[in-house]
């Protein structure tokens, strides 16, 4: 979610372009691919209000929606692993537009085959461009700063502005798709043409931007692609542990924020239903930037403070339903997961070998996204067998526990 990176590895003098790119200036490049990066992460959030339609329409269950929202970690994790640090080899823009490319198709799987089929193979595929984009577009858009700005070594923005396209991304997914559904006609494939279009826009001015990566390195000089720095292990895997119960918060929002906001409080508006996991990413992002230059240990302490209040809130929320309770629960939340993953990722950046950012990111990534996903399928059979309220008791209790946990080791990293 946070995207603070070292200095970047740039095989190319500062304002040259590699072989391929060029045709643009680095600031446009900087920003297509920050705009590119937003979409994407949008979308992989469209679904998070339409949840409770798809449920009505085809008489799903709470774990059937979970389970459809966390195949995406599956797509997601094969991105990472399996092709996500070769953007240090092929280049950044050879990654990022396979990434739009698969997007466009999982949204056009999305509208043309709206039984359960086709809607767990759209959120496969939207897990594996996500997979692709996340990563790649980190180590991009501080490429393209850095051969913008070279006098700015170690500049903050870069961090910021992926940051904010990465977060701000997931929180824009489900308030767009809830205005569309609430607003517009055909409700579960308005929002996926609309995302479409635009990746198809942004897919051309992607491959219009210029290249960072040497992609004509010799093989014996290409980065290995999963290095750390040596001492940095236990730090790293601290680290991991901590984007792990991060993102298990904004898992939990985003697959049964809105069937919980509908079960409970009775609200059907696809709107509403979208505003809980706005709100959670929203402030994560918010929380971030207002706090940007905080250390990173403040940056945990503090995450680790929010965190666990957020979730006593909403659990106090299942047993008191108010929307504004579960909003401020969402935000608190939000805000602590943002915090605690901005640390999480600058110690994992810090540990990784400078030549195999991409990659170490990819790793990092893919145990964050197990965190999205594992917990709130675990959440959703719980609570076939228990009472919702005792279960989120235990399920706050549990990532709490779990972050402080990992948090302590990370400070000693």
């Amino acid at each position: 979610m946070s995207t603070t990176t070292p200095a970047p590895r740039s095989p190319l003098s500062p304002g040259r372009a590699a072989r391929g790119g060029g045709r643009v200036s680095y600031m446009f490049g900087f920003c297509t691919v920050a705009a590119a990066f937003t979409t994407l992460m949008a979308f992989g959030t469209v679904p998070t209000p339409l949840w409770p339609l798809y449920q009505v329409r085809d008489h799903f269950g709470p774990t059937t929606v979970t389970v459809a929202f966390a195949v995406m970690v599956v797509g997601a994790a094969t991105g990472f692993l399996a092709l996500g640090h070769l953007s240090d080899r092929l280049g950044r823009r050879r990654i990022v537009v396979p990434a739009l490319l698969i997007a466009i198709l999982a949204a056009l799987i999305l509208v043309t085959w709206p039984a359960l089929p086709g809607l767990i193979i759209g959120r496969v595929l939207t897990g594996v461009a996500v997979g692709l984009m996340a990563a790649t577009a980190t180590a991009y858009i501080a490429d393209l700063h850095h051969q913008a700005h070279p006098e700015r070594a170690g500049s903050p923005v870069p961090g910021l502005v992926a940051t904010a396209a990465n977060l701000g991304g997931l929180a824009l997914g489900p308030l767009v798709a809830g205005t569309l559904a609430e607003w517009t006609p055909a409700p579960l494939a308005t929002s996926y043409i609309v995302f479409a279009i635009v990746m198809v826009v942004l897919l051309v001015l992607v491959l219009a931007s210029p290249e960072t990566v040497d992609t004509e390195l010799k093989a014996q000089d290409r980065p290995a692609r999963f290095a750390l720095r040596p001492g940095f292990r236990t730090a790293f895997g601290a680290a991991s542990a901590v984007g792990f119960f991060a993102f298990a918060v904004m898992g939990l929002f985003s697959s049964l924020g809105a069937i919980i906001v509908r079960g409970r409080l009775g609200i059907t508006s696809p709107f509403a239903l979208g505003l809980a996991p706005f709100a959670a990413f929203a402030a994560s992002a918010v929380a971030q930037l207002a706090l940007s230059k905080l250390s990173r240990r403040r940056l945990l302490d503090t995450g680790t403070l929010l965190f666990p209040a957020g979730l006593a809130l909403t659990a106090l929320s299942i047993y008191r339903p108010a929307l504004w309770l579960f909003l401020v629960a969402a935000t608190l939340a939000g805000a602590g997961a943002g915090l605690l993953f901005k640390g999480a990722v600058t110690q994992s950046a810090m540990s990784a070998d400078p030549a195999s950012r991409a990659g170490v990111l990819a790793v990092f990534f893919v145990i964050a996204y197990l965190g999205m996903g594992l917990p709130s399928i675990a959440f959703s059979l719980v609570i076939q067998h228990a009472a919702l309220a005792p279960t989120m008791i235990g399920f706050a209790t549990v990532l709490s526990l779990g972050a402080v946990a990992a948090v302590v080791t990370a400070r000693r990293g």
